[in-house]
């Protein structure tokens, strides 16, 4: 075991521990400023939570950023790190780490993010609009997830659309309450809500083109009294995901023709909420190819666009971006449960493999030397 590596394994061990939930990640904000200050790496607060800094090199030609982000999940214990991003705060801590200890060797700019509520309501979009990579100037950004759908040694990686944009949609429809056993005096919500629901698939069935990933789920619905009681209203709650933002705009224009027919024909009313979540994660073809050319076409899995979300989405907005998946499946040691599963977790043996990636690709740019 290399130092780095023993390192990298007790920051997670200690940031395991500092579980927080987005926006209140106060003690593992702490830590990190805490080994930052010991290595003489100067930093800005953002957010409150948020940490952010620069290792200037010695003939920089570009600025390279990396991310990790720092929140866990609610759990029966308050909060877990359930989706690894202890792994990923533990792997960029070793990535500046190997930094500073060769520093001589640093020909650009190193900038890191250490970025909270990623699982909430996107840190990533509020640190751009900060002003943190106009600020410290980013020409390109980086980012990594530890994923269990890969297998330990492999990067899931592609050119392009890799996961998806995602928003929420929340619907409600007034009708009429009245008597079960006298529904025409009433106007039935529920019955209405059904037959929305119904409808709704045939946006993605009959209005999207078959080669365009997209997906519509109303995962809740909410209403009535009693069981003889028609009610007056009903909620419905659902998630929209796609990977062209054309496509998400169509969705949302059925769903509101959909709504005003719905009025018309069943004389109801029909409330729409659309709340926009994240951006699809759209990663640059040339930061791709190269990529490929640092860490070896043989490490890259075959990869299709995914359906889960990330903010990192917002970084790629406004500068060259990519982001990858770090392989964490190991069946022989156990390591293959789901990402927020109350039972996952990772073989430790992957940190290093996500710092190898990185120093990789620093050295294939010629921004760090081997």
């Amino acid at each position: 075991m290399t130092y780095l590596d023993e390192i990298m394994r007790n920051h997670r061990h200690n940031l395991h521990q500092l579980a927080e939930l987005s926006h209140v990640e106060f003690n593992t904000a702490k830590y990190i400023r805490d080994y930052l200050e010991k290595l003489g790496v100067e930093y800005d607060v953002y957010l409150e939570t948020a940490t952010v800094g620069i290792i200037k090199g010695k003939n920089p030609q570009k600025t390279i950023a990396f991310r990790a982000d720092i929140d866990a999940l609610p759990s029966p214990k308050g909060a877990e790190h359930l989706c690894g991003h202890d792994g990923h705060m533990s792997i960029l801590l070793g990535l500046i780490k190997y930094i500073i200890d060769n520093k001589e060797k640093l020909n650009d700019n190193i900038v890191f993010i250490f970025q909270p509520a990623e699982e909430d309501t996107g840190g990533a979009k509020r640190l751009v609009e900060a002003g943190v990579l106009k600020k410290y100037k980013v020409d390109e950004i980086y980012g990594l997830h530890i994923h269990p759908d890969f297998e330990e040694g492999y990067v899931g990686c592609k050119a392009g659309y890799l996961m998806s944009q995602n928003g929420e949609l929340n619907i409600d429809i007034i009708g009429k309450g009245g008597h079960g056993a006298i529904p025409q005096n009433a106007t039935d919500s529920i019955l209405i809500g059904s037959h929305f629901v119904t409808s709704l698939q045939s946006i993605i069935s009959r209005n999207i083109d078959p080669m365009e990933g997209a997906v519509l789920t109303i995962g809740k619905i909410c209403g009535g009294t009693a069981r003889n009681i028609i009610a007056e209203r009903v909620r419905l709650e659902g998630t929209m995901r796609c990977f062209n933002p054309e496509v998400y705009d169509t969705i949302i224009t059925h769903i509101e023709e959909f709504a005003r027919g719905f009025e018309i024909s069943y004389n109801c009313h029909v409330n729409l909420e659309f709340i926009g979540g994240y951006l699809a994660v759209n990663n640059d073809e040339k930061l791709f190819e190269e990529f490929v050319e640092a860490i070896g076409k043989d490490k890259i899995a075959k990869t299709s666009p995914l359906m889960i979300s990330e903010d990192f989405s917002f970084y790629q907005k406004e500068v060259p971006g990519l982001f990858f998946m770090l392989g964490a499946r190991n069946e022989e040691k156990g390591y293959v449960n789901g990402l927020h599963n109350l039972k996952f977790d990772f073989n430790e043996d992957i940190l290093m493999n996500g710092l190898n990636i990185y120093k990789l690709l620093l050295e294939y740019k010629n921004s760090l030397g081997s």
